[in-house]
């Protein structure tokens, strides 16, 4: 059982208080310290650092940073440039951290890809960042511009004779594109389709150079982890899931919203202590603790640690930190209809599994919901996601058939009761509203509002 544990911040540290948004404000809490002290290091004592924190990965996949970054050759040993990427394209359903991360404190972020190309020796960074958050790339943009003028970032930073050019390139609102390949296909002005790999980007990302791709909130704590040092930064939250973590709290929860805590925090914590429980005296059904793509855990699971270990013990992921409630009122396999919508409509098409899978996938799961399935039926929905499992090109095949698997692992009697019963029990009662956005209001749309200072 997870221990209960602080609400300490480091992202979001002062920004109740201050208008992180301005330089002057964001250096007044020792904002580009980080910068000026990592300036002063050599590429590889930054790279040791992000090792000694043991930061995993903030963006879904959960693989550790420092090496991630190691794996790039040196400057000295390729003959091409060196490129870094933060994948601002948040499109996982439920999730929002990434949008408030820029929309308060974006100096942090972009201090935070300071630090990191300087570590890898890149020659230039992007931002690829969602189309639809027209907001936040303002804000980012303004930022940029600021730390511009003050010599923090640009040309000749800091007077150290480094340069680092910065570009943001605005998404088209396409879900494959936040997989890492489909965006580098992307960001060179190609369709947002994903490569095969071998190679990775670390050795062929953008313009077939040696890439390093991670999510806003991971560079974000770039800045913290320099500061404090890597060592230090390890011991908050738990073994081998270090530092806190912004997650996303939607659903059928009193108050919603994102929240910055330690790794290892319970997910009662987050549901009950701090997001308030649930709404109208319901009861707990389900969680899904890290966006649409994850299993799902039953009410029974709500003492499981919000860490990397307990959640791959628990059957399931952290992935991008986005906790779904689902009360009592909620139908599994509308939930599960609605899942496998959203991924077929998203899906690219370039792969058989994925292209033709999510179909069958949606049209077997309207059957059951309409009552018209067979036990045949929901015994072949187990073999067309079995089938999708680890047989497509990118990850976005098996985003579709994990969960509907795991709901009807979890509920399979809820789904059985449909095809005995040949109706849905729940009839009009059931309510997913604020659970999961309807494919046709594309992805991403269960999110707090975010109150920008003026």
């Amino acid at each position: 059982m997870a221990r209960k544990r602080t609400r300490r911040q480091l992202l979001f540290e002062h920004a109740a208080e201050r208008d992180l948004t301005r330089l002057s404000e964001y250096e007044a809490v020792g904002g580009y310290a980080s910068l000026r002290k990592a300036l002063a290091l050599e590429p590889q004592q930054i790279i040791d650092e992000l090792l000694a924190a043991n930061l995993r990965g903030r963006g879904g996949a959960g693989f550790p940073m420092g090496r991630k970054a190691s794996f790039l050759p040196k400057p000295d040993a390729t003959p091409k440039p060196i490129y870094l990427v933060a994948n601002a394209d948040e499109s996982e359903p439920g999730t929002f951290k990434d949008r408030e991360i820029m929309a308060r404190v974006p100096h942090m972020f972009v201090e935070g890809i300071l630090i990191a190309s300087r570590a890898i020796g890149a020659s230039a960074a992007f931002v690829y960042l969602r189309g639809e958050y027209l907001t936040e790339f303002e804000i980012v943009r303004d930022a940029l511009e600021e730390a511009r003028r003050a010599g923090l970032a640009g040309s000749n930073i800091l007077g150290s004779g480094w340069s680092l050019p910065i570009v943001i390139h605005r998404g088209a609102g396409a879900y494959i594109c936040g997989e890492e390949t489909g965006l580098l296909e992307s960001l060179e002005g190609k369709r947002g389709q994903p490569r095969p790999k071998p190679p990775f980007p670390a050795v062929s990302g953008v313009y077939a150079s040696p890439t390093l791709i991670n999510n806003v909130e991971t560079l974000a704590t770039v800045p913290k982890i320099i500061a404090m040092g890597g060592a230090a930064f390890a011991k908050i939250g738990v073994e081998n899931s270090a530092g806190t973590r912004v997650f996303s709290l939607s659903g059928n929860v009193a108050n919603g919203g994102n929240y910055e805590v330690e790794l290892g925090t319970s997910l009662r914590e987050l549901v009950y202590d701090i997001g308030g429980g649930i709404p109208d005296g319901r009861e707990l059904k389900a969680i899904i603790p890290g966006g649409s793509s994850v299993p799902v855990l039953s009410a029974e699971d709500v003492d499981t640690g919000l860490d990397f270990d307990s959640m791959a013990q628990a059957g399931t992921m952290l992935g991008s930190g986005a906790v779904i409630v689902i009360d009592d009122r909620a139908c599994m396999v509308q939930l599960g209809l609605r899942v496998a919508q959203f991924y077929m409509h998203e899906s690219c098409g370039k792969c058989t599994p994925c292209r033709e899978g999510t179909r069958w996938m949606v049209q077997l799961l309207a059957r059951i919901e309409e009552g018209e399935a067979t036990q045949a039926e929901l015994d072949l929905l187990l073999n067309v996601c079995d089938r999708i499992l680890g047989n497509c090109l990118c990850p976005l095949g098996d985003a579709a058939a994990m969960p509907v698997a795991s709901y009807v692992a979890k509920f399979r009697d809820e789904y059985q009761r449909h095809i005995d019963e040949g109706r849905c029990p729940f009839g009009g009662e059931s309510s997913l509203e604020g659970v999961l956005a309807p494919v046709d209001q594309h992805h991403g749309r269960a999110r707090a509002e975010i109150e920008v200072p003026a």
